[in-house]
């Protein structure tokens, strides 16, 4: 299928005696926002670390725009990760450097562009994403929403096809997270990016999704949009999206993981 831009083949990944992925199968369209969903532990986070090539299978296959990522040598995967743009939970920002000098990182490291045209991109961005007062402005003297427009600034620097966000309003107010989430769209219909966003919102999810995966037990419970999934029979998704304490997944709070009752 040609546009399928992001698949995870059968990848099966442990740590040790625990298993988090098992079997998981997942495939992104091109132009869609993927919102992932599931419980903690339940390998979302894996899951993306695995796409990037930070994390290679046990077994199984990861590819982006049809090439291996899990088995490519270090060039190879530099390659395909230059495709992607990630926003970390935190926004990752280097302390002592500026919100400009933030942005312009990239480029600087992986010697994309300098001087004028450095210039010319970095300012893009900022102005882009409302942030060109704050350009010379220390991470410390900023928002947490702003923050996260500086991650994502930086990761729209060398121009990706699909960017990632590992809990983009984690943290957040409902007026700021919904700042994030109509980004999230922009960039989707304005420069045509693919989308994959782990998240606990729910309102979040609803919003940006054009489909949602269910991660459970380290697989992919269900995919379907928005609406499918609120109207979805299975008990465990329903006790999820509704943060019902009663219902087929119950807390162990002596190991701290999820589990079915029976």
């Amino acid at each position: 299928m040609d546009n399928i831009v992001i698949e995870m083949k059968n990848v099966h990944k442990a740590f040790g005696d625990r298993k988090i992925l098992r079997g998981m199968n997942l495939k992104v369209k091109k132009g869609e926002t993927m919102v992932i969903l599931g419980p903690s532990g339940t390998g979302k986070s894996v899951s993306l670390k695995h796409i990037t090539g930070l994390l290679d299978p046990d077994s199984g296959d990861c590819f982006i725009l049809g090439e291996s990522i899990s088995f490519a040598n270090d060039k190879q995967k530099e390659k395909l990760r230059s495709k992607l743009g990630v926003l970390f939970q935190s926004g990752a920002l280097i302390n002592w450097l500026t919100v400009y000098e933030n942005v312009a990182l990239p480029l600087r490291e992986h010697k994309i562009a300098t001087g004028a045209e450095l210039d010319r991109i970095v300012m893009e961005k900022l102005k882009w994403l409302d942030l060109i007062l704050a350009k010379d402005t220390m991470p410390s003297n900023i928002s947490g929403g702003m923050k996260k427009r500086v991650g994502l600034a930086r990761a729209l620097t060398s121009q990706p096809e699909i960017v990632m966000y590992d809990e983009p309003t984690s943290g957040l107010d409902p007026v700021m997270s919904n700042v994030i989430n109509d980004l999230v769209i922009r960039m989707q219909k304005e420069l045509g990016l693919t989308s994959i966003v782990v998240t606990h919102d729910m309102s979040s999810a609803y919003r940006i999704a054009d489909r949602i995966s269910f991660l459970y037990e380290g697989q992919v419970l269900f995919c379907g949009t928005p609406t499918e999934i609120q109207n979805s029979p299975d008990p465990i998704i329903q006790q999820f999206i509704h943060g019902h304490t009663e219902g087929p997944m119950i807390l162990d709070h002596s190991e701290l993981k999820l589990t079915k009752s029976h």
